[in-house]
């Protein structure tokens, strides 16, 4: 379902551009009309046209970069970046956001150094305080960290978002994080044309003040590893309200790593990695066999998350990897006779399976933004008739998986072997639903996008006074 607000927009901007063709300020309205509805090939074009006529562009380098980032391209973005910056040294936007892929790539003394500049050109800048929070984190500096944390969340704890429909607004609440690295991408999934949405830091809340007005709460709180202070927060929040709850923080606290891989595993048709906890000063404690896996705790999408198959590269990677402690786990295997490794998706959205997408790689770090598929032949096969494809024991598995997560909100990515075991790499709230950049995708993008919509509505049927 798409903004009918914003496509109203987008049709006035390009009525204005019939006549003055010419405005790079209308191009770039229509840009960033075409990105909030998803239509990200045509917004790229889009900024690309404007860089073409105005290559020091600040708002199109930055929001192209972004975008080049967020379809796994980040060298681009990164020159892009550089760029932009050369232009536009004293841009805190352009810092921010720069310091933002820095941060996620583990480049901390370059990504804080553009998050102090951030700082020193707007010294309230939350985005910045938030990113600094997160990297401290990770760094195991403890007192930085809650020096940030207190600072992202600003003055004013909550933000209420304009509301663009016309009958009567539904009032939502939604509850996020401190440190602004673990929060589901709830924005893409609600319909600011339905409800009213107030967003409030859990973990800044006082109860002495009335929570803001709310039907339904959703709690976009989503990565267990990095976010327990937040979702203790929010569980002690939600004691002041009865109003019905997506992702009780309860069972978001119990999707860890760890412990998803121990509880897991017991369900028939699973097969969760053996893993173990490492201190860098005892690396020599670990039992698993080599080869392995090793990462840092908190991060996504592969970032430090790397392959050692001995002692010594045991050691040169933890000297590398961010954090206090490391994860060791087990290598499963789920390559095919092919010899392809194979990532499937699938979200579960109130009680219901919907497949997302199906990554297949040579390389055993598989990422669907990653991989180079030429033929989407058996992509399209798995989002057309999922239960064929995964079979009988496939099917009960992921619906077993679902029932023990006991999330209103989440996904699952797995793999495969050869006697039809579910190999589940992670299974959480964070999983993200990426817009398609192919139109056999499309349908089951929407599919997901409605389940949401549906449910959000689903439960705001129950009126809180």
């Amino acid at each position: 379902m798409q903004n009918t607000n914003l496509r109203q927009q987008l049709e006035t901007v390009e009525a204005q551009l019939a006549k003055t063709p010419g405005s790079l300020e209308l191009q770039f309205e229509r840009a960033m009309l075409l990105t909030s509805l998803e239509q990200i090939p045509q917004a790229k074009q889009r900024y690309i046209e404007i860089l073409k006529q105005n290559p020091m562009h600040c708002g199109a380098l930055n929001n192209l970069a972004i975008l080049l980032y967020e379809a796994g391209i980040p060298n681009v973005a990164r020159t892009l970046f550089i760029e932009a910056l050369k232009y536009h040294p004293e841009e805190p936007l352009l810092h921010v956001n720069f310091a933002d892929q820095l941060l996620y790539a583990g480049e901390f003394p370059e990504a804080q150094a553009h998050f102090e500049t951030t700082l020193r050109l707007d010294s309230e800048n939350i985005h910045a305080h938030q990113g600094l929070s997160l990297l401290f984190q990770q760094t195991g500096d403890e007192e930085k960290m809650q020096y940030h944390r207190m600072k992202g969340a600003g003055n004013q704890r909550s933000k209420t978002f304009s509301y663009g429909g016309d009958a009567e607004p539904i009032p939502l609440l939604v509850l996020s994080s401190a440190i602004g690295g673990g929060d589901i991408s709830w924005l893409k999934l609600v319909d600011c044309n339905v409800f009213l949405v107030t967003n409030l830091t859990a973990a800044f809340y006082d109860p002495v003040v009335p929570l803001p007005p709310h039907h339904v709460i959703f709690n976009a709180i989503g990565d267990a590893d990095c976010c327990q202070p937040d979702l203790e927060a929010a569980e002690a929040l939600l004691k002041h309200t009865t109003a019905p709850v997506i992702n009780s923080p309860a069972a978001v606290l119990a999707t860890g790593r760890i412990t998803n891989a121990d509880r897991l595993r017991h369900l028939p048709g699973v097969i969760t990695a053996r893993h173990e906890i490492l201190n860098h000063d005892a690396l020599e404690s670990v039992s698993l066999e080599f080869p392995f896996l090793l990462r840092s705790p908190g991060f996504h999408t592969g970032q430090h998350f790397v392959w050692v198959d001995n002692i010594d590269a045991l050691k040169s990677a933890a000297s590398t990897l961010p954090g206090k402690y490391l994860m060791a786990l087990e290598y499963l295997d789920a390559r095919g006779s092919d010899g392809f490794v194979r990532k499937y998706r699938v979200m579960m959205i109130d009680g219901k399976l919907y497949p997302l997408h199906l990554a297949i790689s040579k390389d055993w770090k598989v990422h669907y933004f990653k991989a180079e598929m030429t033929d989407k032949t058996e992509e399209a096969e798995f989002l057309n008739d999922m239960p064929k494809v995964l079979g009988e024991k496939g099917m009960a598995a992921l619906y077993s998986i679902q029932k023990t997560l006991g999330l209103d909100y989440g996904g699952v990515d797995f793999g495969i072997n050869a006697t039809g075991d579910l190999l589940v790499f992670e299974a959480n709230a964070v999983m993200n639903i990426i817009a398609p950049d192919a139109d056999y995708r499309r349908a089951a993008f929407n599919n997901a996008i409605s389940a949401v919509h549906n449910m959000l509505l689903s439960k705001a049927e129950v009126k809180i006074q």
